[in-house]
């Protein structure tokens, strides 16, 4: 059916900044949901994230400069950065997101900084506001570059998300990476970015020689759900889900007298210091259970803090009470 409402243009080569109607709907959805105002022309329908970063990185050009990055940080993003030749320079997290102090004063001339504002990940801390504004004042006097991994996007369980970094001030020197992976499925591989208006005849000839918008049929399709309201309707009932479940596993660990913070849409649970997080890891797959190790994100050896990363998506409260024996268990094995 969408083939044949498509008409004449599913005969025609598609436009590589991605369909009109999907990138009108996700303007649409950034106003509501993230309070980021745009225009469909500033979207570009990319296949995921990491398509999203390449483009990005592509455009922006700095092979060879400093880009900041969070530490510990995404391990896609580290590698994304490293191919593109960029000089990483880690910059700690705390509570209020990236330390933009320590950045200015260990890298004030980088061209870059990649970070997840809206919920740190892995650690699950918001960028607070002085902070957003500090290094918004930075990337202006510097000429540099903010790139914005929205990867929950509105899918923020605690409270209403923040705004988009890239609402603030006239949003100049952000680029803001979106996806439908968290919110839709990973295997619909499809992402967005937004870009300021001064570059978006860049990225229009970059995309269409060498990254190219996926499928049309699954652009139209995801945009027709966006307009009748399922996409809307099916966050709420994740998020819902998600909690539900995320109050189940805290109980549990609660009741296990653990450390734990929420991060995202993870539970992180701290380990004793020193503790073997990639070993457990391991051993805890052969038994059916699949946390990810905090130490795996940090790329600075002696920052490292060791801890499991516990996904809320993936924790089906039938079972949660025998996977968390058996995990703990194993922790005890080690520890």
């Amino acid at each position: 059916n969408l083939l044949k409402t498509a008409g004449l243009s599913s005969l025609l080569y598609p436009d590589p900044r991605g369909e009109f109607d999907l990138r009108r709907e996700i303007a649409g959805n950034l106003s509501i949901a993230r309070n980021f105002h745009c225009h469909p022309e500033q979207v570009f329908v990319t296949s995921g994230y990491s398509a999203g970063l390449g483009l990005t990185l592509r455009v922006l050009g700095l092979e060879g400069q400093k880009v900041w990055m969070e530490e510990p940080g995404f391990m896609l993003t580290r590698k994304g950065l490293e191919l593109a030749r960029l000089n990483i320079v880690p910059i700690p997290v705390d509570a209020d997101g990236i330390n933009v102090d320590y950045g200015i004063k260990t890298a004030p001339d980088a061209a870059l900084a990649v970070l997840t504002p809206g919920q740190q990940a892995p650690l699950g801390s918001t960028l607070s506001l002085r902070r957003r504004l500090q290094l918004l004042e930075w990337a202006a006097s510097n000429d540099a570059w903010v790139i914005e991994d929205d990867y929950l996007g509105e899918l923020q369980l605690e409270g209403r998300p923040a705004p988009a970094m890239a609402s603030l001030g006239e949003g100049k020197h952000v680029i803001h990476i979106g996806s439908f992976s968290k919110t839709v499925s990973p295997a619909l591989r499809l992402g967005f970015v937004v870009v300021p208006a001064d570059l978006v005849n860049a990225f229009a000839e970059v995309a269409a020689t060498l990254a190219p918008a996926p499928s049309p049929v699954i652009q139209v399709a995801t945009a027709e759900f966006m307009r009748e309201g399922h996409y809307i309707r099916r966050v709420r009932r994740l998020k819902r889900l998600y909690s539900s479940q995320r109050d189940a596993l805290t109980a549990e660990l609660c009741s296990r007298n653990a450390q734990w913070v929420n991060a995202g849409l993870a539970v992180l649970l701290r380990l004793p210091e020193g503790a073997p997080d990639v070993r457990i890891v391991r051993e805890a797959m052969t038994a059916g259970i699949a946390p990810s190790p905090l130490s795996a994100w940090f790329a600075n050896p002696s920052w490292t803090v060791p801890g499991l990363l516990l996904g809320v998506a993936t924790a089906p409260e039938q079972h949660l009470a025998k996977s968390c024996q058996r995990l703990f268990e194993i922790i005890e094995g080690y520890c």
